[in-house]
């Protein structure tokens, strides 16, 4: 693993805080985890010498009790040189008075006050001790047990047995370094894995940082790859498709902007040629005039119907509409509509069959009608003399089904998908006279209902609209 300066490091990045986290981490649970095993093990060996020195100075001491009984110093001075031979083991005996009368170390003679020995005091009035304390003359830290010498109810004295911990103290140590250089060499390992750790987390969400930067500067359409299969791969994928989404609805505003541009500067350009003409002696001539001032009217009336269905869309699309909620009878809204674009109809020689059952809906009676007069609109924009519109309404479970069939000439297939986009008219020559909004507007309606449209055509034979509404009840 490459270090880097410290003056280089971004202690405030997300790389950091979780290489530090999870080195943190690691070591303080490895700690802990030496401390208990190095602290377990060192109360454990305690333990198990002092069961020994305390076996040990049981069975010595019975030894002593009997020499003791007939007043056999010599004797014990025996058992004293015998069972303390070894360096690390220390034996004495003394009187009921504290006196010393036998001793494995020959150094003990300058000894006079035995009283402050650690546990002789306590032995002399009949309790065992045991405990740690320093060597009287080495200095050195040793265990050691005390204990009264009993026989047929006779006290004859205390015998005292320690044993030094230097060779423990020195395994132990060496235990310890060996542990410690485990644990320099495991927070070492723990820095590289915790490094390829932070890494992989941090890195994917640093690219996804970017990403999102670049999303909010306006470039749309990117794509991101994190190749993990977790929840950052899941969470990249939203991303994407959130990328996506936004480059078509940028698309889908370039559009729009285009298509208003255009819709509004051709009747202003219309009207401004007109007042020119008007201004330059035309308003002298009566035909002329009049020809030109309903120009003006017809424009203007586009102008405002424009306005209007933007209004409406914009509103629809933003939810600011507040549909109202009424007990709707199906019969009655299709017969409002039929009765709305009747004279229409006639003119084009075109005639309604009607096939409306019984049934009612919840909903915005006048939002409704509109959405129903926009898909009429339609059916009568591209007409065919003498020709049908077909008008259904039935109950399926708990939806309410309309359907509208015209004998019109259809639709591409091509064209279809996009009938319900804004500004979109299938028909490029009939253009002048349709802001294209319509079935847009209807279907934005449609949606706020909680329900669908679809449409599907052929050519020669007309389009079919099928108007999907779910039934609710009064709220």
């Amino acid at each position: 693993m490459r270090l880097k300066p410290l003056s280089s490091i971004k202690w405030n990045s997300l790389h950091t805080k979780l290489l530090v986290t999870y080195w943190l981490l690691t070591v303080l649970g490895t700690s802990l985890m030496a401390g208990f095993l190095l602290q377990s093990l060192s109360r454990y060996f305690i333990q198990m010498r002092q069961t020994d020195l305390e076996n040990w100075t049981t069975a010595i001491s019975e030894s002593v009790a009997d020499e003791l009984e007939q007043q056999n110093i010599a004797r014990v001075q025996q058992f004293m040189q015998r069972y303390g031979k070894p360096e690390t083991i220390t034996l004495r005996v003394l009187s009921p008075q504290g006196q010393l009368l036998a001793s494995s170390a020959q150094t003990d003679r300058h000894i006079t006050n035995w009283l402050a020995v650690p546990g002789v005091q306590e032995a002399l009035q009949n309790r065992t001790v045991q405990g740690t304390a320093k060597g009287i003359f080495s200095g050195d830290d040793r265990l050691y047990v005390a204990r009264p010498i009993w026989r047929n109810g006779q006290f004859l004295g205390v015998l005292r047995m320690s044993v030094t911990l230097e060779q423990f103290q020195q395994q132990f140590s060496f235990l310890w370094w060996t542990v410690i250089g485990t644990l320099l060499l495991t927070m070492i390992l723990c820095a590289v894995i915790s490094d390829r750790l932070a890494r992989s987390v941090s890195i994917p969400i640093q690219t996804m940082r970017n990403f999102a930067i670049r999303l909010g500067s306006g470039h749309f359409g990117d794509k991101l790859s994190i190749r993990q299969s977790n929840e950052l791969d899941e969470l990249a994928n939203e991303l994407n498709r959130m990328s996506e989404r936004l480059a078509s609805l940028d698309q889908e505003r370039r559009t729009f902007l285009a298509n208003v541009s255009h819709e509004l500067r051709t009747p202003i350009s219309n009207i401004q040629v007109t007042v020119e003409a008007l201004q330059n002696g035309a308003v002298e001539e009566p035909n002329l005039r009049d020809r030109f001032f309903q120009t003006i009217e017809d424009e203007t009336r586009r102008l405002a119907r424009l306005i209007h269905d933007l209004l409406d869309l914009g509103r629809l699309e933003a939810g600011a509409t507040v549909l109202e909620q009424q007990r709707i009878d199906l019969r009655q809204l299709i017969d409002r509509a039929v009765r709305a674009v009747e004279t229409r109809m006639q003119m084009h020689h075109m005639s309604f069959h009607l096939n409306i059952a019984r049934v009612s809906l919840v909903g915005d009676p006048e939002r409704l009608l509109q959405a129903l007069l926009n898909i009429l609109d339609n059916a009568i924009k591209y007409f065919k003399e003498h020709s049908q519109v077909s008008i259904t309404g039935t109950r399926d479970g708990q939806h309410i089904i309309i359907i509208i069939q015209d004998q019109g000439p259809g639709i591409d297939q091509t064209a279809l998908p996009r009938i319900f986009e804004q500004f979109y008219t299938g028909d490029p020559s009939r253009k002048g006279s349709s802001t294209g909004l319509g079935l847009a507007i209807a279907q934005r309606i449609i949606q706020a209902h909680e329900g669908t449209i679809t449409a599907s055509s052929t050519i020669g034979q007309g389009t079919k609209f099928t108007i999907c509404l779910p039934v609710r009840s009064m709220k």
